[in-house]
């Protein structure tokens, strides 16, 4: 594996590892201190294991309308 291809793949785990943490530690205790689950904690509930592919993890919307950005 070249070096421009190891970088690349560490910077892509690094960002599939910030998606998956929801927000952060911090985002996650205030949903759980409301009594709510996080969106991913919710599809696990829902759904069979193994049944969802989530498509566009990375994805970052661009939509500055109804303060989203």
């Amino acid at each position: 594996m070249s070096n421009d291809s190891s970088t690349a793949h560490s910077e892509l785990e690094r960002r599939r590892a910030q998606a998956l943490a929801g927000g952060g530690a911090e985002r996650v205790k205030a949903q759980h201190d409301k009594g709510k689950l996080t969106a991913r904690e919710r599809l696990d509930v829902l759904l069979d294991e193994g049944t969802f592919q989530e498509v566009g993890m990375l994805v970052e919307h661009r939509c500055r309308d109804f303060g989203l950005a």
